[in-house]
């Protein structure tokens, strides 16, 4: 029966503990860049895009295709660090578990 309630209170720690992670994730911001910094993405903790900035010296009308190019590159940058720092944060809680369906964020 200890063996029980403990692995109960165990659950409610670790379901504390999830809940807490899920609040900073939601809270993250990363930034990717691309064109040796001439294009800046910031995404939110859920991937939403929060900032975009671009170097006044590419707009131009007949580099259009470059910018695109530069702006999805830097939203890809972006999303791969906010992917390593989600599951920086998951396997910091979860401790090497191997819990089946555990998929953040959300």
């Amino acid at each position: 029966m200890k063996d029980l309630m403990g692995m109960m209170s165990k659950a409610r720690e670790l379901q504390a503990k999830m809940q807490q992670v899920q609040e900073e994730i939601a809270a993250l911001r990363v930034e990717g860049v691309s064109g040796g910094g001439l294009v800046s993405v910031t995404l939110g903790g859920k991937g939403d895009l929060v900032a975009l900035k671009i170097d006044p010296s590419l707009i131009k009308p007949e580099e259009a295709e470059i910018l695109e190019d530069l702006i999805v590159a830097a939203h890809n940058d972006a999303r791969a660090r906010l992917e390593a720092a989600t599951q920086q944060k998951v396997q910091a809680i979860a401790g090497g578990l191997d819990i089946p369906g555990l998929k953040l964020p959300f």
